[in-house]
């Protein structure tokens, strides 16, 4: 079974993370593929803009943790460098990117969304970074974040002491519009919609004039990574899910 799945609405694309089983947790097979279709998305002139979410319970619960577990430090480091230039690719691509997230959007998921163009979420969905609390850093994806929110609020919500809301999520800047319990994906294609009436190569143009220099903070975050995996709170977060997974 795929585990993302994508379905076409006029001119919009609507990709789904599917892996509700693990709560759409991203795994390296996930991640590969989210790219490989957001690249061919882009790519065909009748795709004017992308609706990315997920299947299930909720958007995404980050990286899928047990994978993680059962990989050696050098493999993880790779594994989360491939994730981060997924986001990298949303950022860059030629068409408007709308994320519309209900239940969850934890750790790699927050920051997925993040790197879209424009967020949707339930008012009520639950948004986390827990990273810090596992003993790392997130290894990717702060450019976007800190583009919405500006240094001082991300490094709170990097710290991550609490989840907030989605409602609480729009008010600090996270999120660009809140929708009803289970109306997020059609807020989203709504958007997304909207976008795709306006010229393609003018939208092109302000997403590449407006894009961070996302890759140079994550060649650091990803050093701290590194880091942050060498040290025992992190040994002992990754041994937690490596008994999970047995």
């Amino acid at each position: 079974m795929s585990e993302l799945l994508c379905e076409r609405d006029g001119p919009l694309a609507v990709v789904r993370l599917h892996r509700p089983r693990v709560r759409n947790a991203l795994s390296g097979a996930l991640m590969e593929t989210l790219r490989g279709a957001a690249l061919a998305l882009a790519a065909d002139p009748g795709v004017r803009a992308i609706v990315l979410t997920g299947d299930g319970p909720g958007f995404c619960a980050g990286s899928d943790l047990k994978e993680l577990a059962g990989l050696d430090r050098e493999a993880v480091v790779r594994h989360e460098e491939a994730a981060g230039a997924v986001a990298r690719t949303l950022q860059r691509l030629e068409v408007p990117v709308v994320a519309a997230v209900e239940g969850f959007a934890i750790g790699g998921g927050f920051l997925l969304a993040t790197s879209c163009d424009l967020v949707v979420s339930a008012a009520d969905a639950r948004w986390h970074l827990p990273e810090v609390k596992l003993g790392w850093v997130p290894p990717w994806g702060l450019s976007g974040l800190v583009d919405r929110v500006g240094p001082a609020r991300a490094r709170t919500l990097v710290w991550g002491a609490a989840p907030i809301t989605g409602a609480e999520a729009c008010r600090l800047g996270v999120v660009d519009e809140l929708a009803g319990p289970g109306a997020a994906l059609s807020r989203a294609k709504y958007h997304a919609a909207r976008l795709a009436l306006l010229p393609g190569h003018a939208v092109a143009a302000a997403k590449t004039a407006l894009a961070a220099d996302a890759r140079a903070l994550d060649e650091v975050c990803s050093a701290a990574f590194a880091d942050g995996l060498t040290r025992q709170p992190a040994l002992a977060s990754l041994a937690g899910y490596a008994a999970r997974r047995a």
